[in-house]
């Protein structure tokens, strides 16, 4: 079922309906009150007349409605009166010129008061009272009261016109807004719908504007648009990284192959040989060094991501430490400034390795002779480690690449890495839910710092 078909059918047919059922349960309700109100109305008549019957001087049975001098205002609604003796021989009724009661069937009232709807003589549908009545002398007697139905049938076709009138009405304007509502809801649905054989070509571009109403479907909408861009945006990224990955595995085994086929072109010495292995084999290091982070790289949407409670101070200090002897060798020197403690919550593999990536990037490039800084400062809520070098520094064009797969600045010396280890630094950074940016520095030389969230 369409969701325009279901709202109509949910949010006004059905709603509808029940309104019409509350309507005939409340009317089955509202008539039989007001046959209870008759019913106590004739009893109430009944046992009136019933203990003055017999109160005549002459003791002749008799009945009081006509003597009333309100007898002419009561006779349009009042009940029609009736007094039977033993034999069903009319003895009394009320009133004088007016419809004689039926004759009671024989017993009908000897148990008690009777109380009966039935179709009388003449065509109408009437409610009677029989009550057996017995004289002072001990003869039997049957009083039978009946009055109309008219009265409340008239007062039920007023409800029945009433309430069915405004339950249609209502039921009108439901359907009216129901349709009008689904039918908007329906084409906004539709809209966003249309969009997925496109989807399904490839397609990751969202034409549809923006939906001011703010609702839910609104959410919908701006949620899959912002879907739509982070997947085009990944796409692009993916395609890039294959490009480049494609690249800079070509140049490596482009030189490699050159090397071989020169080698081979024509007698070499076994020093020249060695010279064009020697060549090759920087080339296979190189190769094996860009597997490897694209490796680390691909592996970290497959890590399981557990942070625990940990000491950011002492990640950074152990891998200060593993980094000193690779410091030396390059003639640089690594200082720290680390507080004593740095609580945080973290996965403590990942964040070593982006620590591990930043001091491997600042010795790359520190001239010999400097120092690398290495600090944690606590900022709001994030720690900020932070890695300096004196090297030549980035050129502010390029600060906004530098966390991108593969890009190597223009200061970059030829074999300083793939260009790998600022984009793995980024995606730890953003898995942890933090990043990593070209901070400022006074002097010469980049300053990167690492925010890390400090919550427990």
């Amino acid at each position: 079922m369409r969701v325009r078909a279901r709202l109509v059918l949910f949010g006004a047919a059905l709603p509808s309906l029940v309104m019409v059922l509350a309507v005939v349960v409340a009317g089955v309700v509202f008539r039989g009150s007001l046959l209870g109100a008759l019913d106590r109305a004739l009893l109430a008549q009944a046992a009136v007349e019933s203990v003055s019957l017999f109160d005549g001087p002459t003791g002749v049975p008799h009945l009081h409605l006509g003597k009333s001098p309100l007898a002419d205002d009561v006779r349009s609604f009042v009940p029609m009166a009736g007094l039977y003796d033993g034999a069903g021989k009319l003895v009394s009724y009320f009133p004088e010129n007016g419809w004689i009661p039926d004759p009671p069937a024989k017993d009908v009232g000897a148990e008690g008061p009777h109380l009966a709807t039935h179709l009388s003589s003449d065509g109408r549908w009437v409610r009677s009272l029989v009550v057996a009545v017995r004289a002072p002398w001990g003869e039997p007697y049957v009083l039978t009261l009946e009055s109309s139905l008219a009265e409340i049938d008239a007062t039920m076709r007023l409800y029945w016109q009433a309430t069915l009138g405004l339950v249609a009405a209502a039921a009108a304007l439901l359907f009216f807004l129901q349709w009008a509502q689904a039918g908007r809801m329906s084409r906004r649905i539709g809209d966003m719908t249309a969009q997925l054989p496109e989807l399904r070509g490839g397609a990751l571009s969202w034409s549809l504007p923006p939906d001011p109403t703010g609702d839910e479907i609104a959410d919908l909408r701006v949620a899959l648009a912002e879907a739509m861009e982070r997947l085009r945006v990944a796409r692009d990224a993916q395609e890039r990284l294959i490009a480049n990955a494609a690249h800079e595995l070509r140049t490596p085994l482009g030189l490699m192959r050159t090397e071989m086929d020169l080698a081979l072109r024509k007698e070499r010495s076994a020093e020249e040989l060695r010279a064009a292995l020697a060549e090759a084999r920087g080339e296979v290091t190189r190769l094996s060094n860009l597997a490897a982070r694209l490796l680390d790289l691909a592996a970290l949407g497959k890590v399981t991501w557990e942070a625990k409670a940990g000491d950011l101070a002492a990640l950074v200090r152990e891998a200060a430490e593993a980094c000193e002897a690779e410091a030396e060798a390059r003639g640089v020197t690594i200082s720290l400034s680390l507080p004593d403690e740095a609580p945080a919550a973290f996965e403590a593999q990942t964040a070593r390795q982006a620590i591990d990536n930043l001091l491997s990037n600042a010795m790359a490039h520190a001239p010999r002779g400097t120092m690398i800084v290495v600090g944690i400062e606590a900022a709001d809520e994030v720690w900020c480690i932070s890695v300096e070098d004196a090297g030549e520094g980035v050129r502010a064009e390029e600060a906004e690449q530098l966390f991108e797969p593969f890009f190597r600045g223009a200061k970059a010396k030829r074999g300083q890495g793939a260009g790998l280890g600022l984009s793995i630094v980024r995606e730890i950074a953003r898995r942890h839910g933090g990043r990593v940016y070209l901070g400022a520095k006074q002097g010469r030389g980049a300053r990167f710092v690492l925010e890390m969230p400090r919550t427990v």
